[in-house]
């Protein structure tokens, strides 16, 4: 989907959802790490006459390398997608907007803790967020 074509909401939701898969490659990479010291120690306690089977440590050496590629790839697109953001929320005029913005949408802060953060109500938080992303709309 193009961004011209995503609401606000969309719009600024994007870093979240890549937040979201960087961790889970992280995740996935901290296991594949367990894997291979699991694999590393099999190997290293294997009897000098057997055969050690080396492939299965550079497999998992190989897709993890592969993984750690695509975690900076998504962490420089978050940057790069979390300074454009800035660059949007920066242009709305009301900087209570603009804390509420960032809070939700680069801090990834829940509507509880945000309430409490600007002293609001739940209530008047969702109102303020309405605001603030018909702002972001005549903005983009």
């Amino acid at each position: 989907m193009a961004k011209s074509k995503l609401t606000a909401k969309e719009y600024l939701s994007q870093a979240y959802r890549i937040d979201i898969r960087i961790n889970s490659k992280i995740k996935q990479a901290q296991s594949l790490r367990a894997v291979a010291e699991k694999a590393a120690a099999v190997l290293s306690h294997a009897p000098l006459g057997g055969t050690r089977n080396n492939h299965r440590m550079e497999d998992v050496i190989v897709k993890m390398v592969d993984l750690e590629a695509e975690i900076n790839g998504d962490l420089n697109r978050l940057i790069d997608l979390k300074r454009e953001i800035i660059t949007v929320i920066k242009n709305v005029d009301a900087v209570e907007l603009q804390n509420l913005l960032e809070l939700r949408y680069l801090c990834f802060m829940t509507w509880e803790e945000i309430a409490v953060e600007l002293n609001w109500s739940i209530r008047q938080a969702y109102y303020m967020h309405g605001e603030a992303l018909r702002e972001v709309d005549k903005i983009r």
